[in-house]
């Protein structure tokens, strides 16, 4: 909201000395926020001038222009900008005559854009100076000819400001005003906030003399359909004003106060209800009355039904839009925008003036229904003063009179104006329980009657008849919070509350925390992305065979492209690693942790109906809410692409694959507090010989593999890309609610190696647990050294070795016991897959 100070300074005492500064600091002290100032960016000298006389001289290019004689200080006096009393200006207009009075910008003066005038020579003179037209001077977008003050009404001395006298060195101050407090969208409104704050006398402009709105004209509210139980309009007043004159000036004070409140001027008529529409806070609408047929009717749309609004567009309307008809039909979008077909014109001499109060919510549905939102919608959805329409409309038909030569005709009629709402109920020590300062019960009081409140006292209760047009305040929670506002925002005390004992994060976040936390470690980079997904990404990657499995499909996406929910985190990243490969980052090691959403077969999810507002569900319903919701289990995902180490000199490049994974995948083992194990397998969208499924002891907790290179290709990624899954929360919860470290022994290891001949169908990881069962408690790691295939190992079988480390806790293992340990493993892995000791 856009508050010119000459306006406000009408109905507050804004000291004069109070800077644009000042003000918004008064207002932001009960609870506006500041926004802007805004001003004419002009500067003078700019002067009222005298056309003397002129010559017209065609030019070459077709234009004829006017060397003009202009009188721009009083005889023998020297002009603002020190030269002589009268200059010789080239001018292009030709909608002015000798003797007019006209704005001169002398040299020296800037006009908006910046734009600084200087005598410059033109057409053969020198133009000392520029005769203005209204767009130069930012009074409006009228720029076909100069402004003549005669046709504003106005006679100035020669040499007088022109700045000062067309309002021009006024200033505006904006602020956001919040959707709640639509009453502040109005000078009335904002300037009881200034009040407010600075304790300034305050004239509600509200209070005036009221005529009877008049009888005759007929209006009818028939509202078939309300929306939501709510009458589609409350209040309907009509007022005919005849014979105005709509050449007639708007006067230069009203034009640059619309325009400071971001206004353009658009005729007198249609000004003087803008004018009041900010004056007061409520919408006005103008028809020229002899374009309309017959009376007034509110109604909802007919499905199908057109109007061509003011803007000129034809619109199809909705069954819930809300009408203003005439017997000819709409004539209206009602709080919204009116129809061509009676807006008021040129030719209009007597205006019927509509003010009405519309359903808010009626009126937010339009607005955004037909993507117009208008000064007028704006205003309605918000809420509009109940009792405000006799006021504006009578506010109208005064400056009507006034400015545009009309006469108040008896004509007119009016519905509703009344108004009534319940008391709200304040308990003492309810303010101060709930914002925690010790306000006593006459500042409660005062505060609540300075807003317009009515506060009655039963001994221990307040019952507050709130004031029309706050109709933000509905139970005792907001009235409090109009004391604390009132009373100062900087009474509350900053205490920072003290966290109760013995809480803390659980078990399974501290577990996920350690998970992200090491591959963070590790070199790997968390990119979080959404969970939405395509069906066909959810059946590749959301399940071991690619098979269709449910999933859950969003009623309302935020990308139709994508409507459901994730079963797998590799679509997000295979959507970050394309984005970054796109970007010439080419070497990746990703990871994400998140939800994923694996409804079960058979169950029907999100069918449950939801339980009607500010009412706390029971247990029961909570209980089917829940069940309504398909199981969220927590993931971690990996994906490597790309080198893990670059290229150097004297060494090539090092390429990301399944060992790398692997490895990160153990790194999450124990940050998670668990073994795992990984076993061949294979998986959709994965390399049949390059997969494996993730163990701890018996329970698969997840996969590892190479994609399949058709599936990277359709990712638009090069080369191999690696990848990993795992069930974080099951992690978790194998490990436990606590982590035991292991034991550290201070004796030295023995070290052993040992090489087993098996056929080429076992796996290592079986080999290696055998060496693990077979060798006890002694054995503390195996590694994986070589798988050697070729001469003197027999056709079909290849030689494994293995790294063994033993260690004793108690003890320095001899060289004999450490061989023991491992010819016991090698028997256990003789018996369970044919390995023999290779030579």
């Amino acid at each position: 909201m856009r508050v010119p100070l000459s306006w406000l300074r009408e109905f507050v005492e804004v000291p004069e000395t109070a800077t644009p500064e000042d003000v918004l600091a008064s207002l932001v002290r009960v609870g506006f926020e500041e926004e802007d100032i805004h001003r004419f960016e002009l500067s003078g000298p700019i002067v009222v001038g005298q056309v003397l006389s002129f010559e017209e001289e065609p030019q070459s290019n077709g234009k004829t222009i006017r060397w003009c004689r202009v009188q721009v200080a009083p005889e023998g006096e020297t002009a603002a900008d020190g030269g002589d009393a009268v200059h010789g200006i080239v001018c292009g207009a030709h909608n002015f005559f000798p003797g007019d009075k006209v704005v001169v910008t002398l040299p020296g003066s800037v006009l908006p854009g910046p734009f600084p005038i200087a005598a410059r020579k033109t057409y053969g003179h020198v133009s000392d100076g520029m005769i203005a037209s209204a767009k130069e001077l930012g009074l409006g977008t009228e720029h076909s000819g100069i402004l003549r003050l005669v046709e504003l009404g106005i006679d100035a001395p020669v040499g007088a400001d022109a700045i000062a006298l067309l309002g021009l060195d006024d200033v505006a101050v904006e602020i956001n005003v919040t959707p709640d407090r639509g009453y502040a969208l109005s000078l009335r409104g904002v300037a009881r906030e200034y009040s407010h704050a600075t304790g300034a006398a305050y004239r509600d402009p509200a209070d005036r003399e009221i005529d009877e709105p008049g009888s005759g004209f007929e209006i009818v509210i028939d509202d078939a359909r309300p929306l939501r139980g709510r009458i589609g309009a409350t209040a309907f007043v009509a007022r005919v004003v005849r014979g105005v004159d709509a050449s007639r000036p708007t006067p230069p004070w009203m034009i640059t106060r619309l325009a400071l409140a971001g206004i353009r001027s658009l005729g007198i008529l249609i000004d003087i209800t803008n004018y009041v529409m900010l004056e007061l806070g409520g919408p006005i609408h103008g028809y020229d009355l002899d374009a309309l047929t017959g009376g007034i009717t509110v109604r909802r749309a007919e499905a199908g039904e057109k109007l061509e609004t003011l803007d000129g567009q034809t619109r199809t309307l909705h069954a819930e839009d809300l009408l203003i008809t005439d017997g000819s039909g709409p004539i209206g979008l009602a709080g919204v925008m009116g129809g061509a077909t009676t807006e008021m014109g040129p030719a209009t001499s007597n205006v019927l003036i509509e003010a009405a109060v519309f359903d808010t919510i009626s009126i937010a549905r339009t607005a955004r229904r037909h993507k117009l939102s208008s000064e007028a919608s704006r205003r309605f959805e918000r809420g509009v003063d109940p009792v405000l329409p006799f006021a504006s409309a009578q506010r109208v038909v005064d400056l009507m009179v006034q400015y545009a030569g009309g006469t108040a005709d008896t004509l007119g009629g009016a519905i509703g104006g009344e108004w009534e709402r319940e008391a709200i109920e304040l308990p003492y020590g309810f303010v101060a329980g709930l914002i925690g300062v010790d306000y006593t019960p006459e500042q409660v009081v005062a505060a609540l009657e300075l807003i317009g409140a009515d506060v009655h006292d039963t001994g221990d209760a307040w019952f507050v008849d709130a004031p029309s047009w706050r109709p933000d305040l509905t139970d005792k929670w907001t009235l409090a919070e109009e004391v604390a506002r009132i009373e100062g925002y900087d009474r509350i005390p900053s205490v920072l509350p003290v966290a109760p004992p013995g809480r803390g994060w659980t078990a399974a976040q501290h577990g996920r925390r350690r998970v992200a936390n090491a591959l963070a470690s590790a070199g790997y980079v968390e990119t979080p992305s959404f969970p939405f997904t395509t069906a066909e990404q959810n059946d590749l990657h959301g399940s071991a065979t690619g098979a269709h499995l449910p999933s859950i499909k969003l009623a309302n996406a935020l990308d139709g492209q994508a409507p459901y929910l994730r079963r797998s985190l590799l679509p997000g990243l295979l959507q970050v690693a394309h984005r970054n490969v796109a970007r010439g980052l080419v070497d990746l090691s990703l990871f994400e942790t998140g939800s994923v959403f694996l409804p079960e077969p058979g169950i029907a999810y999100g069918t449950s109906t939801v339980p009607p507002l500010a009412v706390r569900p029971d247990a029961a319903t909570l209980t089917q809410l829940d069940a309504s919701i398909p199981p969220q289990r927590r993931h971690v995902a990996l994906l490597v692409a790309g080198s893990v180490a670059a290229k150097q000199p004297g060494r090539p490049a090092e390429q990301a694959g399944l060992v790398d994974v692997i490895d990160a995948v153990r790194v999450i083992a124990a940050a998670a507090g668990v073994e795992i194990s990984v076993s061949q397998s294979e998986r959709a969208a994965l390399h049949p010989g390059r997969t494996g499924t993730v163990l701890v002891s018996t329970t698969e907790v997840g996969y590892v593999g190479e994609l399949l290179p058709a599936v990277a290709e359709a990712a638009d990624l090069p080369g191999r890309v690696t990848v990993a899954e795992l069930d974080l929360d099951l992690l978790v919860d194998l490990a436990g609610s606590r982590v035991v470290a292991a034991s550290l022994s201070g004796f030295p290891a023995a070290t052993q190696d040992v090489s087993l001949v098996v056929p080429d169908s076992v796996v290592a990881q079986d080999l290696r647990d055998a060496l693990l069962a077979g060798a006890g408690d002694l054995l503390e790691s195996v590694r994986l050294v070589d798988d050697y295939r070729g001469q003197g190992v027999p056709e079909g079988a290849k030689s494994l070795t293995f790294a063994l480390r033993f260690r004793a806790p108690d003890r320095t293992l001899t060289a004999a016991e450490a061989t023991d340990a491992k010819l016991a493993g090698v028997a256990v892995a003789a018996e369970r897959w044919g390995a023999q000791i290779r030579d």
